[in-house]
C-alpha cells in the first residue's frame, strides 16, 4: 500500500455530475440580460451555432442572425467544395449506415474552392446577417484572408485540439498574432481543455476561445483517441485563465463551450462554469430549419485516415425558434434555452452572464436521479 502512482489523476466533472446552486437573492427573468460581444460584435444571445454541415448553411445562419445569435459556417465543408451542396447532402442523408463513412470520405475530398468561400459569406450577408465561417488551422493562413475581403466579420480557427506551439516537420505552424494582424476581424481560436493553452492562447491576441475536446454527439475523439476533459472542468480552467489575462491586461477574452449539451440547464451550468457563450451542433442539427433534415456528423468524420466521428440521427424535434425561444410543451430542457437560461439567471440573482459567473456550483451526481423514481421508471 505504500507504492507511489506514476501519476496523480485529478477529478474531473462533466454537466451530469454538477448542479447550480440558488443565490440570496432572486430577480424576475424579464430584467436579465443574455447579451454577449466577442471582439467588437455584439449578440442579444450567447448561444452560436456549430460549423457542423448538418447543422449550418448560409440560410441557417441568416436564421441565427434573426435570432440574435450567430451561425458559423464551415468553410471547408460541402458548401465550399460543390456549386450544389444540397443535393450531396441529400445522398449523405440517405447512404446505408453501414458504409457511410466512406462515402464522406469520398464525398469531402473534392477539392475546397476558394470562388465558393466567398460565394457563400456573400450569401450570408446579402441577407443582412453578421457571418461567421470557420477553417482548420492549415487552411487558415491561405483562405481565410477571401473569406474576409468578401465580407466575413468574424473567423473561426478550429481543430480537435488547438495550441498557441504546434510543431510540424512539413509545415509553417498558424502565428495566431500575425493572423490577426493581417485579417483585422476578431478571431476566435479552438479547442483546447487547459488553463496553460488557454493563456498562451489569449496571449497571440485573440477574442475568443472555443472549450471542449469530443464531448459531441456525432464526435468519437473520445473513443478513436483517448483525449478529452469533461465540459464543466474544462470550462473552469480555460475561464481561469480569462480571468488571470483580463486582470492584467485589461483585454477581455470570451470562453466558449463548445458542445457536449442536450438541455438547457446544461448551457446554464456552463455558463457558471466561465463561459461567456455556448456553441451547439447537434441540438441545432434537430431544427426543422437545419440543412442534414435530422441527420448530423462530426467534422473529423470524414477524415481520410482517422475519422473520428459518426453520422448520426437525431430527429427533427421543432423550429428554430422553439429551440431557442419556445413557447415549448416538452419537459425535458431541450427547448426554449434562452427562456431556460433566463430562469436559471433570475434564481441565482444574476443580471447579466458575467454576474452568473458568480454564482456557486456544487458537486452533485445524483442531481438527476435523486427523487425521480417515477419518471426514469417510464
Amino acid at each position: 500500500m505504500g507504492r507511489r502512482l506514476f501519476k496523480e489523476l485529478e477529478r474531473s466533472y462533466g454537466f451530469d455530475e454538477v448542479a447550480i446552486v440558488p443565490g440570496q437573492v432572486t430577480i424576475n427573468p424579464e430584467l436579465t440580460s443574455t447579451k454577449m460581444t466577442i471582439g467588437d460584435l455584439k449578440f442579444e444571445i450567447p448561444i452560436m451555432a456549430s460549423a457542423m454541415d448538418g447543422a449550418v448553411s448560409p440560410g441557417f445562419a441568416a436564421q441565427m442572425h434573426e435570432m440574435g445569435g450567430l451561425g458559423v459556417l464551415n468553410a471547408e465543408g460541402l458548401y465550399s467544395r460543390y456549386e450544389d451542396p444540397y443535393s450531396v447532402l441529400e445522398e449523405i442523408i440517405s447512404h446505408p449506415w453501414e458504409t457511410v463513412t466512406e462515402f464522406l470520405q469520398k464525398v469531402y475530398s473534392e477539392p475546397i474552392r476558394e470562388e465558393l468561400v466567398g460565394q457563400r459569406v456573400r450569401e450570408i450577408k446579402n441577407t443582412g446577417a453578421t457571418c461567421a465561417v470557420s477553417f482548420t488551422p492549415q487552411n487558415t493562413k491561405r483562405m481565410s484572408p477571401a473569406a474576409v475581403e468578401a465580407g466575413a466579420d468574424m473567423v473561426v480557427v478550429q481543430s480537435t485540439v488547438t495550441t498557441a506551439r504546434h510543431m510540424s516537420n512539413s509545415y509553417r505552424g498558424l502565428v495566431f498574432s500575425e493572423l490577426i494582424d493581417a485579417l483585422k476581424v476578431p478571431v476566435v481560436v479552438g479547442n483546447c481543455v487547459t488553463y496553460e493553452v488557454a493563456l498562451e492562447l489569449m496571449e497571440t491576441g485573440i477574442d475568443g476561445l472555443l472549450v471542449g475536446v469530443g464531448p459531441g454527439a456525432a464526435c468519437t475523439t473520445r473513443e478513436v483517441v483517448g483525449v478529452g476533459v469533461p465540459q464543466v472542468t474544462a470550462t473552469l480552467q480555460c475561464a481561469s485563465a480569462r480571468e488571470d489575462y483580463f486582470r492584467r491586461t485589461g483585454r477581455y477574452v470570451s470562453v466558449i463551450t463548445d458542445g457536449g449539451f442536450r438541455t438547457g440547464g446544461d448551457i446554464c451550468k456552463a455558463m457558471v462554469s466561465g463561459a461567456d457563450a455556448v456553441m451547439l451542433g447537434t441540438p441545432f442539427a434537430q431544427a426543422n430549419e437545419a440543412p442534414g433534415q435530422g441527420f448530423n456528423w462530426g467534422m473529423a468524420n470524414p477524415h481520410p485516415e482517422l475519422p473520428r466521428g459518426t453520422r448520426i440521427s437525431v430527429g427533427t424535434k421543432g423550429s428554430l425558434k422553439e429551440i431557442l425561444y419556445g413557447p415549448t410543451s416538452k419537459t425535458d430542457g431541450t427547448q426554449n434555452f434562452v427562456g431556460a437560461l433566463k430562469v436559471a439567471m433570475g434564481m441565482c440573482g444574476a443580471y447579466t452572464i458575467r454576474d452568473l459567473h458568480k454564482a456557486e456550483m456544487v458537486i452533485a451526481p445524483s442531481i438527476k436521479t435523486e427523487g425521480k423514481f417515477f419518471q426514469m421508471s417510464r
